[in-house]
């Protein structure tokens, strides 16, 4: 399995076993400074897609939602073996087409990444596709809150759960208040 290292706020590195990186939501602090294969984003938030952060290998794939709701669908991608499916995300705050959440497969593993959603119809598809991480927001404001992270974690019943995105004030991680 892909190791996985949070970035602060809505933010998360994978390491894949063949050493390939990839970014999710890029915002701001320190470590992007290994070069990515591929860099996700969800949606057009400054505090999401700050991609120029990250430092970039050379073919080096950036999908945004744009791209992952191209043609009015949510697309597949394949980089570098490394399988991405858009799913649904949406709030009070983001439609259905302004954003996405990410299924990602990695090194036999499957992780999703909400993004800033809430709870979505697709979501009750999830558990059969036997996720071994689901990582959801918790702040409640542009997203869902920690009440309704649990209940999605137990609808898509994932190996381990983890709530990130819980501070409204864009901040790194800091370890001092973990």
């Amino acid at each position: 399995m892909a190791k996985l290292l949070y970035q602060g706020h809505g933010s998360f590195r994978l390491t894949s076993n063949k050493g390939q990186i990839v970014y999710f939501d890029p915002f701001i602090g320190d470590g992007y400074d290994k070069p990515a294969d591929l860099i996700l984003v969800t949606h057009d938030h400054f505090d999401h897609n700050n991609v120029e952060i990250c430092a970039k290998k050379p073919n080096c794939r950036i999908i945004t939602h744009v791209e992952a709701l191209a043609g009015g669908k949510h697309n597949r991608f394949e980089v570098g073996g490394i399988k991405i499916e858009a799913v649904e995300a949406a709030n009070k705050n983001h439609s259905p087409n302004e954003c996405v959440g990410y299924i990602i497969e990695i090194d036999n593993g499957k992780i999703y990444a909400s993004g800033d959603t809430s709870k979505t119809k697709s979501m009750e598809t999830f558990a059969d596709l036997h996720l071994d991480y689901a990582i959801f927001p918790g702040d409640g404001f542009y997203n869902m809150g920690l009440v309704e992270a649990a209940e999605c974690a137990t609808l898509i019943n994932a190996r381990h759960n983890i709530i990130i995105h819980i501070g409204r004030d864009g901040a790194p991680f800091d370890r001092s208040k973990a």
